[in-house]
């Protein structure tokens, strides 16, 4: 029967939660048992105590050979129980490896989305469009102008010109990074040049239009460096996502089960108490397996039960070691921002930028704790 029921709710239960609940369901059971376990073993020894005695004591050779008998069956007594605290602390074990591992399914892939679905990054990239910026698109407009007229015996004039009409517009194509960026800035430079000082609000049009894309150049470059990074933690998590359905499907196939029993049970399962529920019946099933295991192969039953107790140990920390980049990460965004936001172009765009990344930071640290994540993960195991 399951108690506290009507407390297990999603909006009381995180997924945190939910498997703290039944990990600590695991280690009160596992404490009750060696509770009863140390008290047998305390009376035996208190049992082996008093024999000793006697036996010191006795000059009836057949008693002394009685309670020789008897103290040997104690202890054979003994050993059962100190084998079963053995077998106790590899069921608990092994059902901590397992919810962990289950529950992993519903905390990998939040982490592999959170770069694609926030906000923050959706506003990054319109920070670097130029054609946000007031005052960009009326002096670009002028200065393909300017590059239809004189693109016939201006050589760079013309190179620029085709890659304008190539891509259509700036955002798109003609680069504010890169090699052809200097291109770029050689022709707006010649245009501004080219406009008599008598043509004052064509000219300040015009130096403005550059400024702008001379800062959102640099801006771009600096960004483009934080986000590079990305790409190595989007490998680490492909690299984990690969190497965690290894050992999933590795530990589902010895418990008899599929993966789709995991995907509808408890992955895709909206109610937090059917979860719990359901990550109960895997920790009973998981505690049957190392019964099973210990009746089947006596001598190395704990063999791969410790293997794959390793497994989802370094599953956990590889996890944890990941969601610590990605926070280092994400304080990246705040020295860039720090850079620019003081800058005279792009300043108030970038400053937006700020209270998004405070959102994000807020977002990831509430769902992620990777120092508290790999400590637990160190220590998810109990020690006999």
């Amino acid at each position: 029967m399951l108690h506290g029921r009507a407390e297990i709710t999603d909006t009381t239960l995180t997924e945190k939660n939910i498997r703290e609940k039944i990990l600590n369901d695991i280690q009160q059971n596992l404490d009750k048992k060696n509770k009863v376990l140390d008290s047998t073993i305390v009376k035996l020894d208190g049992r082996v105590g008093k024999l000793d005695s006697v036996i010191k004591l006795t000059g009836n050779p057949r008693e002394r050979i009685d309670k020789l008998v008897e103290r040997v069956q104690i202890l054979e007594e003994k050993q059962k129980a100190v084998e079963q605290n053995e077998i106790n602390v590899y069921e608990a074990n092994y059902q901590s490896a397992l919810i962990n591992l289950v529950s992993m399914d519903r905390e990998i892939k939040p982490l592999i989305l959170f770069h694609a679905t926030k906000d923050f990054f959706n506003t990054l990239t319109e920070t670097g469009n130029p054609e946000n910026y007031e005052g960009f698109r009326s002096g670009f407009d002028k200065f393909k102008v300017y590059i239809e007229k004189v693109k016939e015996h201006n050589a760079t004039q013309k190179e620029v010109g085709e890659i304008v009409q190539a891509t259509g517009n700036i955002t798109f194509g003609v680069p504010l990074v890169g090699a052809y960026s200097q291109l770029l800035f050689s022709g707006m430079a010649d245009y501004v040049n080219s406009i008599g000082h008598n043509k004052r609000d064509l000219k300040k049009e015009a130096e403005k239009m550059f400024a702008i894309t001379t800062a959102l150049s640099q801006f771009t470059t600096d960004k483009s460096l934080v986000e590079n990074e990305w790409d190595g933690i989007t490998q680490s998590l492909e690299e984990m996502q690969v190497y965690y359905d290894t050992a999933l499907n590795r530990n589902l196939r010895m418990l008899s089960m599929d993966r789709c029993e995991i995907t509808l049970g408890f992955t895709r399962q909206s109610d937090a108490s059917k979860r719990y529920e359901y990550l109960t019946m895997l920790r009973r099933k998981a505690a049957g397996y190392v019964l099973e295991m210990k009746k089947q192969d006596p001598k190395n039953w704990k063999e791969n039960i410790y293997c794959q107790l390793m497994d989802v140990q370094s599953i956990k920390v590889k996890y944890g070691d990941i969601t610590y980049h990605i926070k280092h990460h994400i304080d990246k965004y705040t020295k860039l921002i720090e850079r620019y936001k003081s800058n005279k172009q792009i300043g108030d765009h970038v400053t937006v930028l700020d209270e998004k990344l405070e959102q994000l930071r807020s977002t990831f640290d509430d769902a992620f704790e990777p120092a508290q994540y790999v400590h637990a993960a160190t220590q998810m195991y109990k020690v006999m």
